[in-house]
């Protein structure tokens, strides 16, 4: 089991965003849900989409009491907790089980590097492939390696899916030669994972992107009983801030 960070003040997370929208991913694709979106990665991908949570964390420290009623005046049943890395957060145990407690359903979003003891109702885990990692020149050689060792640990992957009450797991692909190893990382974890739990979703930030690798990546994913998990949120909203 990797070794969870811990934020400094215990009962505080760093709140980069919070917002009503519709899930745009997965299982829960078109349900309108509070997005509370906790700053602080420990991994660098080449395609993140909120550089805002990850490569340059913004955001206030914030008692997780405020969090909950910013989140409970939301009126919403749904809470997504993502990030940036949430699980490295000492603090989102209890925001977890505050949120819990509300009567709320909670989706953790992860990429499964690291554990924290949360209940939710849904665990969505992420793992990252050999080609998420940054491009040259644009970090710290130190990031790009910290990044490859960190990235995919699978004992903490399967540790988390045993824990879950509900999961699903989410591979971002770029290119077709990526589909050998999505399928090697599945049978290494220790778990015999229902095809219908995995969602194979293209790595894309616009319209004409998302339909470029829907050609030659939902047909595979509809031959192996994968899941082809569209970005919705960008077809709706685009490729931006608060959706």
């Amino acid at each position: 089991m990797s070794r969870s960070l811990t934020d400094a003040k215990g009962g505080t997370l760093r709140l980069a965003e919070l917002y009503v929208s519709r899930q745009g991913e997965g299982l829960l694709t078109g349900t309108d849900s509070v997005f509370v979106r906790i700053s602080g990665c420990n991994l660098r991908c080449w395609f993140c989409d909120t550089p805002y949570a990850s490569w340059h964390p913004e955001g206030d420290q914030q008692s997780i009491d405020h969090i909950v009623d910013e989140i409970l005046k939301k009126k919403r049943h749904h809470v997504v907790v993502t990030g940036g890395e949430p699980m490295l957060h000492r603090g989102i145990v209890p925001l977890c089980e505050q949120l819990s407690a509300a009567g709320l359903h909670v989706t953790m979003e992860t990429a499964g590097t690291v554990i924290q003891p949360v209940f939710c109702d849904l665990m969505s885990i992420s793992p990252k492939l050999t080609g998420s990692g940054p491009r040259p020149n644009t970090t710290s050689k130190k990031w790009m390696l910290q990044h490859e060792s960190r990235r995919w640990n699978v004992e903490v992957v399967g540790e988390l899916l045993s824990r879950a009450s509900d999961f699903q797991l989410k591979f971002v692909v770029d290119e077709p030669g990526e589909l050998e190893e999505v399928e090697s990382m599945i049978g290494q974890i220790d778990r015999n994972v229902d095809d219908n739990k995995v969602w194979i979703m293209p790595q894309s930030r616009s319209d004409a992107e998302l339909d470029r690798h829907e050609v030659w990546l939902r047909p595979w994913c509809e031959s192996r009983g994968f899941r082809y998990c569209d970005r919705l949120h960008i077809r709706w909203y685009g490729n931006c801030r608060g959706t």
